[in-house]
C-alpha cells in the first residue's frame, strides 16, 4: 500500500454548520455537536471539517446543493481550544480534518456566511 501524504496540522479548521444547530448550541451555551448535514456527532462519530476554502467549496458543491445558503454558516475553529482529537483522514482523494468530540463554543473564533459556489 503506498504511503499517504501526512497532513500538516493546522491552527484553524473550517466547518459548514446549519444555522439552526449552531444558534441552538450558542443560545443554550453548550458545545456544538453536529457532524454534517442532518447528522450528529453521536451518529457519525466525528465532526466533518475542511482545511481551507477550496475544500469547503467542494463539499458545498457536492453535498449542500439543495440547501439554501442562508441556512448555512461557516465556523472557524481554533484547534488549540479543542478538547478532542483531530485526525486527517482520506476522502475523495484528499485528507479532511475530523474532530473526534464536540466543539466548545470558545473554540469557534469566527462565524460567517458560507461562500457562494453556485
Amino acid at each position: 500500500m503506498p504511503d499517504r501524504p501526512a497532513a500538516i496540522p493546522q491552527e484553524t479548521l473550517l466547518h459548514i454548520a446549519e444555522r439552526r444547530h449552531w444558534e441552538a448550541a450558542r443560545t443554550a451555551g453548550v458545545s456544538y455537536a453536529m457532524s454534517t448535514l442532518g447528522r450528529t456527532l453521536a451518529e457519525e462519530g466525528f465532526i466533518h471539517c475542511s482545511s481551507g476554502l477550496s475544500q469547503v467549496e467542494g463539499v458545498l458543491g457536492r453535498f449542500y446543493t439543495a440547501v439554501d445558503r442562508s441556512d448555512l454558516l461557516l465556523l472557524t475553529i481554533d484547534v488549540s481550544r479543542l478538547d478532542a482529537e483531530v485526525r486527517y483522514e482520506p476522502a475523495d482523494g484528499q485528507l479532511f480534518p475530523h474532530i473526534y468530540g464536540p466543539i466548545p463554543l470558545t473554540a469557534v473564533i469566527d462565524v460567517r456566511p458560507v461562500p457562494e459556489t453556485r
